[in-house]
């Protein structure tokens, strides 16, 4: 890889949770302050968790029945129009759900996809299992990088010996901007690229904070 490339960053998101939300908006952050660039893919919480249902809180099984609809419509987008219109289709759903709480509707979709440049007809796909095979695929590809114990996001970059160095999160909130945003990367790769590094966690005294 020449000095000018930039590294590119894979980031498997389910457009459904808020955590993975704010790591994507940190990631935008990071392509403007270090020579990266993030590379959209789509894993799904509703295939990692549906072995483990009866194990699940009530609240969450009814948040995961809802969760198939828009990881549908990004694989069918992707699909259909290449891996390069999940960015800007995530960012248009990410705003609507998030940002904005609204409801995961096929009007919410249509909006996100028509914002996106994309056929407002891919809104179908959330009630079609024509593209599962590719959902699942893509999000066997992301969680065999770092195992069925963490979800989404997951990012991968290249490591100094050519395997891939993959990680959950980070998460947090809110989302850091200019040198924060570095700092955080920076220190990211430097504790991910340690062998046998597995974790570090406190508990999160604030929920997502959308800016």
């Amino acid at each position: 890889m020449s000095e000018t490339a930039k590294t590119p960053a894979d980031f498997w998101f389910d457009p459904l949770c808020p955590w993975a939300w704010m790591t994507s908006r940190w990631m935008l952050e990071v392509e403007k302050v270090r020579p990266v660039e993030v590379r959209w893919h789509v894993m799904s919480l509703a295939v990692l968790n549906e072995d483990k249902l009866d194990e699940l809180p009530e609240n969450y099984r009814e948040l995961l029945a809802t969760a198939w609809g828009p990881v549908r419509v990004c694989i069918a987008a992707e699909e259909q129009h290449g891996s390069e219109v999940l960015g800007p289709l995530y960012t248009a759903l990410g705003t609507r759900l998030h940002n904005r709480g609204l409801d995961r509707t096929r009007e919410t979709l249509i909006d996100a996809l028509e914002e996106a440049g994309l056929p407002a007809g891919l809104a179908d796909a959330a009630d079609s299992d024509a593209y599962d095979a590719q959902l699942r695929a893509s999000h066997k590809e992301g969680i065999d990088l770092v195992g069925q114990e963490v979800g989404t996001p997951v990012i991968a970059v290249p490591g100094h010996d050519g395997e891939q160095l993959a990680f959950f999160g980070p998460v947090v909130t809110p989302a850091p901007k200019g040198e924060e945003a570095a700092k955080l990367w920076d220190g990211t790769l430097m504790v991910a690229s340690i062998p046998g590094f597995y974790e570090i966690k406190r508990t999160r005294t604030q929920g997502p904070i959308f800016d």
